[in-house]
């Protein structure tokens, strides 16, 4: 298949299946006479290997090292379960700062019970006061952005 058909089958963007070939996480496929690369099966099951790793929010780092332990069959796979040990300790801990971000809303919310002017406003003047401080409020580590969006 071309690759506008193993983007279509796999519901991947043409130009995400390149960075993966790039990155060397899927192979690069054979090219027929006219130079248009032409994909098999065992590229749409690789692709689809893949983009569940990441839907597992597994960083790139990690669907690699989980693509060469697959590509050994007949090798240990130690190496994927502390993979999965970490990542799941990953997740916990960013659940943890979801949760204190929520609560530390939830406090800065109360601040403001109804709409008024907004040099009154609660919630602007917490802002504003946590803003000055430099810092996050107790109990916040600051990375939820950085947690959410490092993969």
């Amino acid at each position: 298949m071309k690759i506008g058909e193993l983007a279509a089958a796999s519901s991947t963007a043409v130009d995400t299946i390149r960075y993966y070939e790039r990155e060397a996480l899927l192979p690069a496929p054979a090219r027929n006479p006219g130079g248009f690369r032409v994909y098999e099966a065992g590229h749409l099951e690789r692709l689809q290997f893949i983009r569940y790793c990441r839907s597992l929010d597994m960083s790139l780092d990690e669907v690699r090292v989980l693509l060469r332990v697959k590509d050994a069959p007949g090798g240990d796979c130690g190496d994927v379960n502390a993979l999965l040990d970490a990542h799941i300790g990953h997740v916990s801990r960013r659940i943890r700062e979801l949760r204190a971000l929520e609560t530390q809303l939830k406090a800065l919310r109360q601040r403001c019970a109804a709409a008024q002017s907004a040099d009154r406003c609660g919630i602007l003047h917490g802002l504003s006061a946590a803003a000055q401080e430099g810092a996050p409020q107790a109990g916040a580590t600051g990375s939820h952005l950085r947690s959410v969006h490092s993969h």
